[in-house]
């Protein structure tokens, strides 16, 4: 059974001004993707420091590469294989995925394959754990890495 993200999460607005380096996270002023999912993962006491996409796929202080998807682990996707301007998505288990985009405006759970059908989401750049203990289940191989 997926991770269940908190309802009071999903219904916080995209706002694309509204990132890590620019703003705290507010349920009512909204929030990019990596705003919102660093949020979400706060909630759950993982905590990540306010890193851009191609700033977390570089970092390897406070996350590593993974290689078999976890539940809280993050997803970084693009249209291309570049992390610069990568979306980033929580990964729940059971093949679903959590993340706010500017194209629903609201978060979104959907599957693997849901993403990859969007042009933006083609491609599944990695995976990245946070360094400290999350009680995460069983691993799922991480089609991509």
């Amino acid at each position: 059974m997926p991770l269940q993200v908190p309802a009071k999460f999903m219904s916080v607005p995209y706002d694309g001004n509204r990132h890590p380096q620019s703003a705290e996270f507010d349920f009512g002023k909204g929030a990019n993707c990596q705003l919102w999912a660093y949020a979400v993962l706060k909630h759950f006491g993982v905590h990540v420091p306010p890193l851009r996409s191609s700033q977390l796929w570089e970092d390897k202080e406070h996350t590593e590469v993974a290689r078999e998807l976890r539940p809280l682990d993050l997803l970084l996707f693009n249209g291309k294989n570049d992390s610069w301007g990568a979306h980033v998505a929580i990964y729940l288990g059971d093949d679903a995925i959590a993340h706010l985009s500017k194209k629903n405006g609201l978060p979104a759970i959907c599957t693997m394959e849901e993403m990859f059908a969007d042009p933006k989401y083609t491609v599944l750049v990695g995976a990245k754990r946070i360094k400290t203990p999350n009680k995460a289940p069983e691993a799922t191989r991480c089609p991509r890495a």
